[in-house]
C-alpha cells in the first residue's frame, strides 16, 4: 500500500517519499500527503483525497550499495476522506493493507499486497479504468519507471472505484 506510499503515493504523480540512509534501524512513521487532482484526470469532478487517520509506519528491509531502498514493508491503519470538490460530497475509505515494496534499478516498483489500499489511475494508464481505486484482497501491484502506468495482477480480491461514491 504503500503503504505508505502505497496508499496515497499511488493516487499522485510522484514517487513515494523515501528516507535515505534509515538503514535497518526499524519501523518509522511513513506519514501520507493529502492532494487534490482537478475534474477529469482521476474523477469526472476534481477531488480531494486527505488522510484522517495516519498509522502508517515502514521497515526498510534491504538497501542498494547507495543507500537507496531496494526493499521496504508498510504496514499500519490509513482512513482517507475523499472529497468531491464540486458537489461537497464525502466518504471515508480504509486503505490500511500491507505491501512489501521493491524497487528496481530502472526506476520501477512492484508492490505485493494484502488488504486494500488506494489507487488512483489515468485514463488508459493501467489495468483499470480512469479513477480511484479501492483495490482490497492478495494481489501485486506493478509500476512503470515513471508511476504512470500500473498493473494489478489480483490473486484473490476486489476492486471499487470511489468515483462513484462521492458523484
Amino acid at each position: 500500500m504503500v503503504a505508505a506510499a502505497v496508499v496515497v503515493a499511488s493516487l499522485s504523480t510522484s514517487a513515494p517519499a523515501v528516507a535515505g540512509g534509515t538503514g535497518h534501524g526499524g519501523w518509522v512513521p511513513a506519514p501520507q500527503e493529502g492532494f487534490e487532482q482537478p475534474a477529469g484526470a482521476r474523477c469526472d469532478f476534481a477531488v480531494r483525497v486527505q488522510p484522517v487517520v495516519d498509522e502508517v509506519r515502514k521497515l526498510v528491509l534491504a538497501e542498494y550499495p547507495d543507500g537507496s531502498p531496494r526493499r521496504e514493508l508498510y504496514t499500519g491503519k490509513l482512513i482517507d476522506e475523499v472529497t468531491n470538490l464540486d458537489s461537497g460530497a464525502v466518504t471515508r475509505v480504509d486503505a490500511s493493507g500491507t505491501s512489501l515494496v521493491e524497487y528496481a534499478p530502472d526506476g520501477s516498483m512492484t508492490w505485493y499486497v494484502t488488504g486494500p489500499v488506494l489507487l488512483g489511475f489515468r485514463e488508459n494508464a493501467g489495468s483499470l479504468p480512469r479513477g480511484i481505486w479501492i483495490v482490497d484482497g492478495v494481489y501485486v501491484v506493478e509500476f512503470d519507471p515513471t508511476y504512470v502506468h500500473k498493473t494489478i495482477t489480483m490473486v484473490h480480491g476486489s476492486t471499487h472505484d470511489v468515483c462513484t461514491d462521492v458523484d
